[in-house]
């Protein structure tokens, strides 16, 4: 099942399909990625507009409160200019958010793209094999509240690992009551649209 179906196939209409927060943002983003590499293949795949080479590179993508570019190999590039928002401990894919275009470092990510599209372009550098981590025990308020919705504890199978793993560490992190309740509440209600946690709020 594609938790994530895209809204158009068509990159050309895609931007239309962006929430109006982060439609400009991804209009800057795609300029660039024009201007910066136009060989690239652009495309729509998991609602996101993908720029690929020999596989896909980076993508963008439009969410109600901020853009974001995603880097298919990102744990394999540097990143001096520190672009990248979390994810070290990922096996593959790291993530540039952006709140507004006020403050982006377009020359530090000007080379960032540029990494990974040397780096795609290379075949004596095959993707890293995606990095083995311990199971994340089920928080035991996650368990008992799958265990109580059919739909939500379908929409958590449909998932992969990773994802599933995302959903268990953002509950078991609450540590307060109240804070408890309130992310197991989003939570359920999410994967009972089979909502990956990035998805959330949309």
């Amino acid at each position: 099942m594609d938790v994530r179906a895209s809204r158009t196939t068509n990159p050309n209409r895609w931007l239309d399909t962006c929430p109006e927060f982060s439609r400009p943002i991804c209009e800057q983003l795609r300029e660039w990625m024009f201007r910066w590499q136009p060989d690239l293949k652009e495309s729509v795949n998991t609602n996101m507009l993908c720029y690929s080479g020999r596989k896909r590179i980076v993508a963008i993508a439009g969410f109600k409160k901020h853009a974001q570019m995603v880097f298919f190999r990102g744990t394999e590039l540097p990143d001096p200019a520190k672009l990248f928002v979390g994810g070290e401990d990922n096996t593959n894919i790291r993530n540039v958010d952006f709140l507004s275009l006020d403050k982006v470092n377009a020359r530090a990510l000007q080379q960032l793209i540029h990494a990974a599209v040397m780096m795609d372009a290379n075949p004596e550098l095959p993707p890293m094999p995606p990095r083995k981590r311990e199971e994340w025990p089920m928080p035991e308020a996650l368990g008992n509240a799958l265990n109580k919705n059919a739909k939500a504890l379908a929409g958590y199978e449909s998932l992969k690992p990773t994802y599933q793993r995302e959903w268990k560490v953002y509950v078991s992190m609450a540590k307060r009551p109240e804070t408890i309740e309130k992310r197991l509440a989003e939570t359920i209600q999410a994967l009972e649209r089979g909502r990956k946690w990035a998805q959330r709020k949309e």
